[in-house]
């Protein structure tokens, strides 16, 4: 069997699906590996070190014509060169894109999602959503330190004292934890709320406060861990409450994701 790694096409994404050491597995499981030209430049990772671990590095078309399963990071939109058989295995948005799944399926090629990867035990080392989340809970923390126009943290100087940057995170799942611990090590007040009453003590673990609104959020939590989504009644007065702290607020981050 081959495995086919692309070069990502998507406006810019700089990931790749494999990395070289990942191909030295592939090849220790009896797989053959093709990697596009430059697929890994983006990244930090040249031709030459998908090469030494036993990969052959080709064009797009031989890459295609010659997988058997093909990888991407962004497995949709579909590639011209997919063919019949051919499984395609990569983050798909199935939910927000429905008819380029419709269209992918009318090529015959089996498309599996990571983003639908069950969060179960024996899932666990395929759960590339998690880790994702983990990233861009991280990284927005950094980019809205960047564009805001004072430091995070407090601040004493001869010349006064500046008091740290309010920060409030909007959700509290994966990304948001890691927002809440990425602020707080740089020295912000942070707040963060969450529908699911049961992360408030997750949430002050990380030194955060739980901002409690007087909502009834019923069955807020479905049996995954994942937030329900509730009617628009609830999401109207949520968004009233919710202003005050907002408006006191520097930087607001929003991470919460509903599971519909």
């Amino acid at each position: 069997m081959r495995i086919g790694i692309l070069k990502e096409s998507w406006p810019g994404e700089t990931r790749v699906a494999v990395i070289p050491g990942g191909v030295a597995s592939l090849k220790k499981a009896g797989l053959e590996v093709g990697v596009e030209e430059g697929a890994g430049v983006a990244a930090g990772f040249p031709d030459d070190m998908f090469r030494a671990q036993g990969a052959e590095v080709s064009s797009r078309p031989n890459v295609l014509q010659a997988s058997d399963i093909v990888l991407k990071v962004r497995a949709t939109p579909p590639d011209p060169g997919m063919r019949s058989g051919q499984t395609v295995i990569g983050f798909v948005d199935p939910l927000g894109a429905p008819q380029v799944v419709r269209d992918i399926a009318a090529t015959g090629v089996t498309l599996l999602s990571m983003e639908l990867m069950p969060r179960i035990t024996r899932a666990q080392s395929m759960d590339a959503l998690s880790s994702m989340a983990t990233i861009a809970g991280y990284k927005g923390v950094l980019l809205g330190a960047d564009a805001l126009p004072r430091m995070f943290p407090m601040l004493m100087t001869a010349a006064g004292t500046i008091s740290a940057a309010r920060v409030f995170v909007m959700g509290a799942g994966v990304a948001g934890l890691q927002a809440i611990a990425t602020a707080r090590r740089l020295g912000a007040k942070v707040e963060a709320y969450d529908v699911r009453p049961a992360v408030k003590e997750q949430v002050q673990s990380l030194g955060a406060r739980f901002v409690e609104l007087p909502l009834e959020a019923g069955d807020a939590e479905d049996k995954g861990g994942y937030a329900k989504a509730q009617d628009e009644s609830f999401y109207r007065r949520q968004r009233e409450m919710m202003l005050k702290v907002v408006a006191a607020s520097d930087v607001v981050i929003t991470t919460a994701l509903i599971d519909r």
